[in-house]
């Protein structure tokens, strides 16, 4: 059929028609060049990757390829699975290459082994290319084992942040070490945060700005550390406020760059080139657990939620005379984020609410914080975002594919992929969705129009 028929019958999207085109002239311009077509297309796409906890933007929007609206009866193919040892960390997609951390099995008594393990595996076969092993204590992992945080991938760098608070930069073609800290022992940083009940460990991914990675370290003087990239020396450490287990984010306010930070009692905002606080917003909940990343959105809105005795707050950040100052706009009870992550779609925002029991996917009025409507379509779940489309993997290792409107959620197709419990949010490169849960890695493939 002609492109032109086809995208003035609505067929398929204006976008994959300009990815048929311009997949057509880079295939011509290879030939011309005598290069073949498909290491012409590959090298086009190297820019498709997940280098970081929450996506390209942080902040679990990716532009991907689009998506069929059904999948098949017996659901979307699975292209390889894997076994993989405990932990909840993301994965990591660059240049033919998946990155993540996990927990081996014991190889003696007791039910946890004392180290973990950064993981490079091939994007094709799921085969293991490189492991590193460091020894990390475990901790109190009654509701699951770390490694918790996702590891960052600058340049040939990658940091991973493990569960005792361990600092590490290995190079991602040999997993060889680059450099290392302990930041307990060198620095009096928390091993695990100051109020939970259960003691679990460290779980926020690092963050990179400029040529510095930032984490979150704990301890008088230094919530948050920015270290070189190249290497490890401290190039700031800055705050007394509570960690928590929340990942820091960078945010555009009005032309200034700010690093926010979600403690245990407040959400912060630094100054991420010197460390300096500009401002910080309350928001207490029971233990330190802030868990869910927050979400900044258009209007310079800070949306930030937690479970237990928590709730969701939407910041105004304004500035004025060089200065930002916080304005709350609203809070409510009606959705609470335990581990999971916040979207925005039109003018809602979409969370799965509750901690234990019961988890409804829940949509908030952004300009008041009222209730828009609850579905209980999904246990409790994580959301990415590409277009006007959700993709959902719920805990019970369910994969969904929805849309949702200020009107309600409209469940598309849903299929069984993982049968242990799947707290870590999936991975979507073009169509390539990666997914794990407490024992296993899966590619999945998902259709396209």
């Amino acid at each position: 059929m002609p492109l032109g028929l086809i995208w003035n019958t609505g067929i398929v999207s204006k976008r994959y028609v300009f990815a048929v085109v311009t997949g057509l002239v880079i295939a011509a311009f290879a030939l011309c060049a005598g290069l073949p077509a498909s290491r012409a297309l590959a090298s086009a796409r190297q820019s498709d990757a997940w280098r970081q906890w929450g996506g390209p933007s942080r902040n679990f929007v990716v532009d991907a390829a689009p998506l069929a609206d059904a999948w098949p009866e017996d659901g979307p193919a699975q292209v390889w699975r894997r076994p993989l040892g405990d932990g909840h960390s993301s994965i990591l997609v660059e240049n033919g290459r998946l990155y993540t951390m996990y927990r081996p099995a014991p190889k003696g008594a007791g039910p946890w082994a004392g180290e973990e393990a950064v993981v490079a595996l091939d994007e094709a076969t799921g085969k293991t290319v490189w492991e590193y092993h460091y020894p990390a204590r475990p901790l109190a992992f009654r509701f699951g084992a770390g490694p918790y945080s996702t590891p960052l991938i600058v340049g040939r760098r990658l940091f991973a942040l493990g569960t005792n608070n361990q600092l590490h930069a290995l190079d991602t073609q040999t997993g060889a070490v680059l450099w290392f800290h302990d930041l307990v022992k060198e620095f009096g940083a928390l091993e695990t945060l100051i109020r939970p009940a259960v003691k679990a460990g460290m779980s926020a991914s690092p963050l990179a700005f400029r040529d510095t990675v930032i984490v979150p370290a704990g301890g008088p003087g230094q919530s948050v550390m920015a270290f070189r990239q190249d290497s490890g020396e401290v190039v700031w450490r800055s705050g007394d406020f509570n960690v928590s287990q929340a990942s820091p984010i960078l945010i555009d306010v009005d032309g200034e760059i700010q690093l926010v930070v979600f403690g245990g009692l407040d959400v912060n905002g630094l100054d991420p080139v010197t460390g300096r606080v500009l401002w910080s917003h309350p928001h207490d909940t029971s233990g330190d657990m802030n868990i869910s990343t927050p979400l900044w959105t258009e209007g310079n809105l800070l949306f930030v939620s937690s479970a237990y005795n928590g709730g969701s707050r939407m910041i105004r950040l304004i500035r004025d005379d060089g200065r930002t100052r916080s304005e709350e706009r609203w809070f409510t009870n009606q959705l609470r984020l335990h581990i999971g992550n916040a979207l925005r779609i039109d003018n809602a925002i979409i969370g799965s609410n509750g901690d234990f029991g019961p988890s409804f996917i829940t949509a908030l009025d952004v300009s008041t914080g009222e209730r828009l409507w609850q579905d209980r379509s999904f246990a409790r779940a994580q959301f990415l975002q590409t277009g006007d489309t959700l993709i959902i993997l719920d805990e019970d290792g369910t994969l969904g594919l929805a849309r949702a409107s200020r009107k309600g959620l409209e469940v598309l197709a849903r299929s069984e992929i993982l049968s242990n419990v799947a707290w870590t949010i999936p991975t979507l490169v073009g169509t390539s969705l990666y997914a794990r849960d407490r024992r296993e890695i899966v590619k999945i493939d998902l259709p396209t129009p």
